[in-house]
């Protein structure tokens, strides 16, 4: 028998993308809204965490629709952060857009056409609509399947109970192939939609939680349902006014969802889905929920779009909106005036404002020891504490970026741990904003375009500001 030959064998790994806040599950807040010092992979801010929680308890109950909240902090106070711990605090239902100020000006669109699409997907539509479901507990399942192959189609028998009935129901070809798409078998509970025969699986039964069968952790028990099997229910489908505006703009429907290309869309379009929004809530068959937009590097924006969110923030179904900047006293964009935050001073006067201060030594450090689970890197308590160090005196993110770099470092010379001399020696490599101030400083002639003057004064003066 001829040897087979294995040129080469790879473990195959799932490749996870870590992202910059990929950390943060929370706000870290308790019952009572008062911040921990480290949860939920926040750290420190507590009084900017406590009143984002003020906010979303807010958006919560719906008190807050048609607010501004402004987040100003110095780079790397954790301003984004707060804003992400506000969305995975809001839950699944509550719609949440966010974009940079800079991404208006990049769109093949008009910029305040950008800002209303944008609006559009934080304001939720919560539509109700009643439906006759069949619900029990799967007894059996039996499929007679053909003797011979293309004869004829596969039949079968659905046994279904409920605490007080029990029916047998017999199954079509399509309502086979979805009970084995579902994978349904005895003991689990499901729902079947009458009209479009679709089957959800709700759980498996409580009975039959003793069983010896293969089951995850995340299999959900559920008590054998009650009464009738046949019942008519509300089902509650939630969807963004930005869907409901792409699919009724679009000659191919739903599917203007997937192809990505929205452009820009008709104001009578709009004014349609509003008009029948509005009737749909009068009847009761639905109701908004106001979502949140954030808009990071808001100083990006201008005065044309400022005037448009000044006016946005007076309709009827605004959402709750949360801006950020990092900016001082800066000119506003497409004029000549200052102003603080680059923001024009009657829309400063909506916005309730957050401040966030510079993190203290201990607190960057644990953000560092969240930061080393997170991208999976041991290190060495010593190289922890030379990271923290270089946080303080240069930034947290450059301190972040460098967490990585010296596990490749690590890696090369085949070492377990990173230690000192690993974090040293990217530090040399890659240079923090002072040192690379400093260096522009020494060698300013040999480069090109320099525009630092060369006087005595001027370059005292500009050592002292780089210090």
């Amino acid at each position: 028998m001829a040897e087979v030959k294995i040129s080469e064998m790879r473990d195959l790994t799932r490749i996870e993308r870590i992202g910059a806040h990929s950390h943060i599950r929370g706000l870290g807040l308790d019952s009572s809204l008062e911040p921990r010092l480290s949860s939920e992979g926040m750290v420190g801010q507590t009084s900017a965490r406590k009143a984002a929680g003020v906010i979303v308890k807010m958006v919560q109950e719906g008190k807050i629709a048609g607010r501004a909240v402004l987040l100003a902090g110095q780079p790397g106070t954790g301003k984004t952060a707060i804003a992400m711990g506000m969305a995975k605090s809001l839950g699944q239902e509550t719609p949440f857009a966010m974009l940079a100020g800079s991404e208006l000006y990049s769109l093949e669109m008009s910029k305040t056409e950008a800002l209303m699409q944008a609006f559009r997907k934080a304001i939720g539509v919560r539509i109700k609509e009643e439906a006759e479901v069949i619900e029990g507990e799967v007894v059996e399942v039996q499929i007679d399947r053909p003797a011979v192959a293309g004869a004829a189609s596969k039949t079968g028998k659905l046994t279904l109970k409920t605490t007080d009935m029990e029916t047998v129901y017999d199954l079509g070809g399509k309502m086979i192939e979805a009970l084995g798409k579902e994978k349904v078998q005895s003991g689990d509970v499901i729902a079947i939609d009458k009209a479009s025969g679709k089957i959800t699986k709700l759980g498996r039964s409580f009975s039959r939680s003793r069983d010896y069968d293969a089951m995850g952790p995340q299999t959900k028990f559920v008590q054998c349902p009650e009464g009738e099997l046949q019942k008519r229910k509300e089902i509650v489908h939630c969807v963004t006014l930005h869907e409901i505006d792409v699919i009724n703009s679009r000659t191919q429907g739903f599917l203007a969802l997937f192809t990505g290309d929205t452009g820009e869309i008709r104001a009578e379009v709009r004014e349609q889905i509003d008009t029948k929004v509005a009737e749909w809530r009068e009847e009761g068959k639905a109701e908004i929920v106001p979502g949140v937009l954030f808009i990071d590097e808001v100083h990006m924006l201008d005065i044309e779009c400022f005037s448009f969110l000044n006016r946005a923030l007076e309709n009827d179904m605004a959402p709750i909106l949360v801006v950020a900047t990092n900016r001082g006293i800066t000119t506003i964009r497409g004029t000549n005036y200052k102003s603080p935050h680059g923001i024009p001073i009657d829309f400063l006067d909506r916005l309730l404002i957050i401040s966030t201060q510079p993190y203290k030594e201990e607190e960057i450090r644990k953000i560092l020891d969240i930061r080393c689970q997170e991208e999976d890197v041991e290190m060495s308590e010593d190289a922890k504490i030379l990271l923290t160090k270089i946080g303080v005196n240069t930034s947290l993110r450059y301190a972040i970026h460098l967490i990585t770099s010296a596990a490749l470092a690590c890696q090369k010379r085949k070492g377990k741990i990173v230690e000192v001399d690993d974090v040293t020696r990217v530090y040399n490599l890659f240079y923090d904003v002072k040192r690379s101030t400093q260096y522009l400083m020494e060698y300013q002639s040999q480069y090109m375009f320099n525009e630092v003057p060369t006087g005595d004064a001027e370059e005292d003066e500009t050592t002292a500001m780089v210090s």
